[in-house]
C-alpha cells in the first residue's frame, strides 16, 4: 500500500481539479480558490458538496462468535499504528447486566485478538489512547431506573474516567462510579478523555448540554488533572458563548499544542490553549460528534446528528480539513439507512472516528446503525 503521506499528496493532486470542474453546487464551485467553505452574512452556510475521494465499507469488523454490534463511539487506533481499539456497548445500547468484555482490540483484518473490560463500564462513550498504548475510556452514563431494578449490580457503574494498561488491568480512574457530581472528586456524564504533551489528563463533561430542558444548571466543562489524576482545574459552564459549551463531545490535540473541542450542541469546534484560553471558534466542518487529527494536522470531524431537526441544511458526514488553516477539503457523505441516526434528518454516519497509519477512516456507529464503517482512501478518476 503506499505510505499514507504520498497517498494524502496523490489525493490532493487533483483537488482543484475536480472543484473547477464541479457544476451545480455553489460550495463546491467556490471552494477551488477558497477554504472549501462559503461565508455569507458573517454565517458559513452549508458544506454538503465537497469531492469523496473514500469507498464506504459498512460493517466492518468481525465480533466474537455468539455477540453481535452494538453502539459504538469510542475507538482509537493503537500505537502501532494497524490495530484499532473499540469499545462496544456490549451488543446494545448499554452494559447493564452483560457479562462480554466491552473493550476489543483488532488486527487490521478486523479480527478480534484481545477483549477485556466485563462488568466494569456502564455507557462506555469516549476513547484515547495514549503515548504508552493505555487504552482510556470515558463511561458517560449511570445506569437508568429501569435498568437498575432488573440489574441491580450496575449501580456502580458510569460517570467515570478508567484508564487501562493495553492487557486490561485497571491503572487509574477519576469519579466515583455509578454517582454523578463536580470535580475533584466527582464526575457528570464525562464525554471524552485525552492527555496532554506533558502528560495531563482532560476531561469533556457533560453529555446532557444540548438537550431540551437543559441550562445554565447543566455541567458543560473541561477539567484538567495531574497524570495522577489529582484535580488543576475546570474551565467552561453551559451556554453559546466563546468558553461556554453545549455537550463538548470529543476532544483531540493539534501539533502546535491547541486543544480542540466539539462543542456538538453549539455545530461549532472551539480551540483552546493547554490552560482553558480561548483561541478560536470554527463553524465550517458542522455538528461534530468526534474528532481525530493526526500527525500531520489533517482534521478528520464526523458529523452524526446534522439534518432539519438540528443543524438545518447541513448533511450528516465526514468533513476532512486543516487543523492549522481551517479549510474543508473532502466531504463523505453519510450512507443510506431507512431509520435515520442520531435524531432525524437523512442515513447514518458514525459518532467516533480514528484513523490509521495507512489513511483508513473508521467510524463507530450508534443508534439505527451499530458497529463500525471503514472509509478507504481511493485516487479520484
Amino acid at each position: 500500500m503506499m505510505p499514507y503521506a504520498s497517498l494524502r499528496t496523490a489525493l490532493l493532486v487533483p483537488f482543484v481539479t475536480f472543484l473547477t470542474t464541479c457544476t451545480g453546487d455553489a460550495n463546491v464551485s467556490s471552494a477551488a480558490s477558497g477554504p472549501g467553505y462559503v461565508v455569507e452574512g458573517g454565517v458559513v452556510q452549508p458544506v454538503n458538496g465537497l469531492p469523496n475521494p473514500y469507498e464506504t465499507i459498512r460493517d466492518w469488523g468481525t465480533i466474537p462468535a455468539g455477540r453481535v454490534w452494538g453502539s459504538v463511539s469510542a475507538l482509537q487506533t493503537d500505537i502501532d499504528g494497524r490495530h484499532i481499539w473499540v469499545a462496544d456497548r456490549c451488543g446494545a445500547n448499554g452494559c447493564a447486566g452483560s457479562d462480554v468484555d466491552p473493550i476489543l482490540k483488532m488486527d487490521p483484518d478486523g479480527n478480534v485478538v484481545t477483549s477485556f473490560g466485563s462488568g466494569l463500564m456502564m455507557w462506555p462513550h469516549g476513547m484515547h489512547v495514549d503515548e504508552e498504548g493505555n487504552v482510556w475510556i470515558a463511561d458517560a452514563r449511570s445506569a437508568r431506573p429501569n435498568e437498575l431494578e432488573q440489574f441491580p449490580s450496575a449501580a456502580g457503574l458510569g460517570h467515570q474516567v478508567i484508564k487501562f494498561s493495553p492487557e486490561g488491568e485497571i491503572l487509574l480512574t477519576i469519579g466515583v462510579g455509578g454517582e454523578a457530581g463536580d470535580p475533584p472528586t466527582h464526575l457528570t456524564e464525562p464525554n471524552d478523555v485525552i492527555t496532554g504533551p506533558n502528560g495531563d489528563i482532560y476531561v469533556a463533561e457533560s453529555h446532557s448540554g444540548q438537550n431540551r430542558g437543559a441550562g445554565p444548571d447543566t455541567p458543560a466543562r473541561i477539567n484538567r488533572y495531574s497524570a495522577d489524576g489529582t484535580f488543576i482545574m475546570s474551565w467552561g459552564t453551559w451556554g453559546d458563548e466563546p468558553g461556554q459549551f453545549k455537550t463538548p463531545h470529543a476532544l483531540a490535540w493539534d501539533s502546535q499544542g491547541r486543544l480542540f473541542v466539539s462543542d456538538r450542541g453549539n455545530n461549532r469546534i472551539q480551540i483552546f490553549d493547554a490552560d482553558g484560553n480561548f483561541l478560536e471558534e470554527w463553524d465550517q466542518f458542522s455538528r461534530i460528534s468526534g474528532l481525530h487529527i493526526d500527525e500531520d494536522d489533517v482534521l478528520y470531524a464526523i458529523d452524526s446528528e446534522s439534518g432539519p431537526e438540528r443543524n438545518l441544511d447541513w448533511r450528516k458526514g465526514l468533513r476532512i480539513g486543516s487543523a492549522r488553516t481551517g479549510d474543508v477539503w473532502y466531504y463523505i457523505p453519510q450512507h443510506d439507512r431507512e431509520v435515520p441516526s442520531g435524531g432525524g434528518g437523512f442515513g447514518a454516519m458514525g459518532e467516533g472516528v480514528t484513523v490509521d497509519a495507512a489513511g483508513n477512516i473508521y467510524g463507530g456507529e450508534v443508534g439505527s446503525v451499530t458497529g463500525l464503517t471503514k472509509f478507504i482512501p481511493r485516487l479520484m478518476p
